[in-house]
């Protein structure tokens, strides 16, 4: 009995030889590149601009984005090992090159040619940087409360509204912003009505307002976006007028696969150090690790850390399969992958003892980065939402509110 799968074959995971030298290669450069820069990172909230080059160069900014469009042509398994191996030493670097994927997704999958070429291909590249506005300070899990609107005229549409906590704002380029371009029918039927677009930094009216100071994942800012009288010709619209609800959930489904490889990448962080302190540090006169308490810490967290890698990578396999069964698969993993790193994350302070409460200890910062991960990308609470109606839509084509 699996249901609501169909079959016990709908838990196989593939993965390549390809995928594991990959894996080699990504850690091979956290550590080389990115751990020497972590403490100034964290201190000056800021990421070098010579490691996202050096990114850059490696392909990182094309992971998941076809090749005749300047990416990889990788499947999302790639995707979640860098976002894993990457987020193991800094999170906020996994944000930065990869944010624009809530970009790149929509335009590739419901946008036109001349969009895709003209955008996706500077961003595969490294080039450009782009970003996702929808949520605004009275609208964040629930999306068809936005009161951004667009007004057509002259052959194009008028953007008036304020977006907030927008990842990457301060960096991006290109914003693919969403806005209601009519009103909903009926209370039941609010997601209607909403468009996408795209506007380029520089237009006029349009301008990225302060950064917002978060507990977690320091190097990365989100910001305000504000909108004034912004306008973009028609061209700029993508996908279908009155669609962009649909379009927001399908890019936040696979977009929840990174933060889902984002808490397992904190988990094995978080695992490896208290491993590694509690054989060292020595209390009445032995390692910490000689202390059965201490050895139930351990065991948990790396119990919890293999159960969310599994289902993370069985997340992204479905997605790469495109079965329809990896919406609810990716929350699943959303949400037991960052409730199991804040458990490790909570445990490494507990083993740590005072370095586990000091700044300078680096311990801490786990704890910190996971409340960001349960946040974006729809609140776990949401996650479990998701799932429900997810799950009697695929078992008996019911559709619950």
């Amino acid at each position: 009995m699996v249901f609501p799968f169909s079959s016990i074959e709908d838990f196989r995971v593939e993965l390549k030889s390809e995928h594991e030298l990959f894996r080699k290669t990504v850690r091979e450069f956290a550590e080389r590149e990115l751990e020497p820069h972590l403490r100034e990172i964290e201190r000056t909230n800021q990421i070098p601009q010579q490691l996202l080059k050096k990114a850059a160069e490696l392909g990182y900014f094309g992971l998941g984005i076809p090749e005749e469009y300047g990416g990889q042509g990788t499947d999302l398994i790639y995707n979640s090992i860098y976002v894993e191996e990457v987020s193991r030493i800094c999170p906020a670097f996994t944000v930065a090159t990869l944010v624009h994927g809530l970009f790149t997704f929509p335009v590739l999958k419901f946008g036109t040619e001349e969009q895709r070429r003209k955008y996706v291909i500077p961003l595969a590249r490294g080039e450009k940087h782009a970003a996702h506005a929808t949520t605004e300070p009275g609208a964040g899990s629930d999306v068809a409360a936005i009161e951004t609107t667009a007004k057509e005229k002259d052959g194009g549409w008028v953007i008036n509204g304020r977006k907030y906590f927008i990842s990457g704002a301060d960096k991006a380029d290109y914003f693919i912003v969403l806005a209601r371009t009519s009103p909903p029918p009926s209370k039941k039927e609010r997601w209607k009505g909403l468009t996408f677009f795209i506007v380029e930094r520089g237009t006029e009216g349009f301008r990225v307002g302060e950064k917002i100071e978060v507990v977690g994942i320091r190097g990365s800012h989100p910001c305000e976006v504000i909108l004034d009288n912004v306008y973009v010709p028609d061209e700029n619209r993508v996908g279908e007028e009155g669609m962009g609800f649909k379009i927001a959930m399908e890019t936040y489904d696979h977009g929840r696969l990174g933060v889902a490889a984002q808490a397992v990448g904190v988990a094995q962080a978080a695992f490896e150090k208290s491993l590694q302190y509690t054989m060292q540090r020595r209390a009445f006169e032995r390692p910490l690790l000689g202390f059965q308490a201490v050895q139930f810490h351990i065991s948990e967290m790396l119990t919890y850390l293999e159960a969310a890698r599994l289902m993370l990578y069985w997340a992204s396999h479905l997605a790469t399969q495109e079965r329809p069964e990896a919406v609810f698969a990716a929350s699943m993993a959303k949400l037991f992958a960052t409730e199991a790193a804040e458990k490790a994350a909570l445990k490494a302070i507990t083993v740590h003892g005072g370095m586990g409460v000091a700044v300078e200890g680096m311990v801490e910062r786990f704890l910190r980065d996971v409340q960001i991960f349960k946040t974006y990308e729809g609140t776990n609470d949401i996650q479990r939402l998701v799932i429900m109606r997810q799950m009697m839509k695929q078992a008996f084509g019911m559709e619950i509110s």
